[in-house]
């Protein structure tokens, strides 16, 4: 396994928001399109929620468990972090 990955993200404060988010992808709408949108995450959302490469350590440890197990292509459920939840989607 590669420690180092790249993954984008949709930040959202509540969880009736995330659900909603995951919903919407399940149904085909685009995930980077979502992320301009919708994330709170002002400084990724404008790259489509890029947040680019990292390695362990680099992010809060339930974002981090959760990123390192999806595979390329993949969309995780809701994450739950201090912060709110994420949508996290790895590209490699």
């Amino acid at each position: 396994m590669s420690n180092k990955i790249k993954c984008s993200h949709i930040f959202v404060p509540k969880q009736s928001e995330s659900l909603a988010i995951v919903e919407r992808l399940k149904k085909g709408e685009k995930f980077a399109k979502l992320a301009k949108e919708l994330s709170i995450d002002s400084g990724s959302a404008k790259k489509d929620g890029n947040l680019g490469y990292f390695t362990k350590g680099m992010m809060v440890k339930q974002f981090e468990e959760i990123a390192f197990k999806l595979q390329i292509g993949e969309i995780s459920e809701p994450v739950k972090t201090e912060f709110g939840y994420h949508i996290i989607k790895r590209f490699a």
